[in-house]
């Protein structure tokens, strides 16, 4: 098995498996993203449009059970 990462999605994957459970801040900043909702599998299927223009945060911490 190779440690060497060959596309984008490979990367993102990786730093977050090995952020995840570290207290770690991931952060998305995204302008003027259009995401197409499907309504259902299929060829045939209706979409909604959503739109995102501004920041996501995603937070990961450490859960401790007591």
């Amino acid at each position: 098995m190779s440690d060497v990462t060959t596309n984008w999605p490979e990367l993102a994957i990786g730093l977050y498996d090995r952020l995840t459970g570290r207290n770690a801040q991931i952060t998305y900043e995204v302008s003027d993203l259009e995401v197409a909702v499907p309504s259902k599998v299929g060829a045939g299927a209706d979409h909604a449009i959503w739109k995102l223009d501004g920041t996501v945060s995603i937070h990961t911490h450490d859960r401790t059970d007591g």
